[in-house]
């Protein structure tokens, strides 16, 4: 295996290639959780993944709890879907407390202390009433604890962690942008499949999942990526081989040892299009167009498929801004799966604009590549876009 092998089976079973998810959801269930601080572009992460989901699309997922929205793993915002969530936040809370440990010092808050906010906020959300970060802080207010800044943010997390908060039904600014809001986790996350929550049985489910649709990919990958110990990833792949023999192989690269699903057969039709062998020019959203060589794909900077890796992120190559630029998040832009260059947008009159920018000697400018990804930006979007 070389280095374009890793770029075309990590395209695929990140589904950013062929065959695409059906729903949004599917394609959740597929990365187990997706980094979504940015929810505007998370929407996009999500989308493209798919045969023609909108912004809308993923929306609405969010809105009717299909997916859900909450601090898990390293921790920051991800995308879960309902069904595993409650098993992965009994794998994950215990790191996730650890993780935050020195901020609850700072806040104020210890385990007497989290729990008497975990029972005002289990409360001022209970029956269905869905409330905003604000509307939490006036319940607490009322409880006798700090309203805002630091305490705030780290008590909302503590009552993620302790599985008593979950997103709710998002809201909307005056000026129509969505606004997150809180619900009670037991309301919105139903009961896990048989088996999960014991602990040996989760980590060899997150480790499978992990590396069916990131690999091949290392254990230090997988690490850096859940926030759990290597010992952890070791335990849960042995037992996940264990349960399942051939289905996660090693292989060594460069001195390293990766894992994947079983490499698909050549002549496996879901392998046209990826890199290495020439691309199809249509992008994103499950459009597929003339083979041609060159795919183009703009992915948000925080897309699974660059923090899905940590040790081996150099198969994406090239170099990027991965701060804001004038405030803006820059994104990335693939080749064939590799980095070409950055983008951002802005909206005006009606219309998106695409800032594209691309890297001297890339070859990403020629043919309709960056046509179709644009093209593909506005479907998703539901508006005209235009590259400046």
């Amino acid at each position: 295996m070389d280095a374009d092998d890793v770029v075309r089976l990590r395209l695929r079973g990140q589904q950013l290639r062929e065959p695409f998810a059906a729903t949004v959801d599917e394609a959740v269930r597929n990365l187990l959780a997706v980094q979504s601080q940015e929810f505007p572009y998370a929407r996009w992460t999500l989308a493209q993944r798919t045969a023609g989901a909108s912004a809308a699309d993923v929306e609405q997922a969010v809105s009717d709890g299909t997916i859900l929205r909450t601090h898990i793993l390293r921790p920051t915002w991800h995308f879960v879907h309902r069904d595993d969530l409650r098993w992965l936040l009994a794998l994950s809370a215990p790191r996730l407390h650890q993780g935050n440990s020195g901020m609850y010092r700072r806040s104020g808050i210890d385990s007497a202390d989290g729990a008497r906010s975990n029972c005002v906020l289990a409360a001022a959300v209970a029956g269905g009433a869905h409330k905003t970060r604000e509307q939490l802080a006036a319940a607490l207010l009322t409880a006798g604890f700090a309203d805002g800044g630091l305490g705030l943010a780290y008590r909302i997390m503590f009552a993620e962690a302790s599985g008593v908060l979950v997103s709710g039904v998002p809201g909307r600014s005056a000026g129509g942008a969505l606004r997150q809001t809180y619900a009670l986790f037991d309301e919105r996350v139903p009961a896990a499949r048989a088996g999960l929550m014991d602990r040996p049985l989760a980590l060899a489910e997150l480790v499978r999942r992990y590396f069916t649709s990131r690999g091949p990919a290392t254990e230090k990958d997988c690490a850096d990526w859940s926030g759990l110990t290597v010992a952890d990833i070791r335990a849960g792949l042995r037992l996940a081989r264990e349960a399942a023999p051939g289905s996660l192989d090693p292989t060594v690269i460069d001195g390293l040892v990766f894992y994947a699903r079983p490499t698909p057969d050549a002549g496996d039709a879901g392998d046209a299009g990826d890199a290495g062998g020439g691309d199809f020019s249509g992008a994103g959203t499950g459009q597929a167009g003339t083979r041609q060589a060159g795919r183009i794909d703009l992915i948000q900077c925080y897309d699974e498929y660059v923090m899905g890796y940590s040790r081996s992120r150099h198969f994406l190559g090239g170099t990027a801004p991965f701060a804001p630029v004038a405030g803006q998040p820059m994104h990335l832009v693939l080749r064939d799966g590799r980095l070409a260059g950055v983008w951002r947008h802005s909206f005006v009159r009606g219309r998106c604009e695409l800032d594209i920018r691309l890297q001297p000697g890339t070859g990403a400018d020629r043919g309709q590549s960056i046509e179709a990804a644009v093209a593909a930006y506005a479907g998703f979007l539901g508006m005209p876009a235009v590259r400046l």
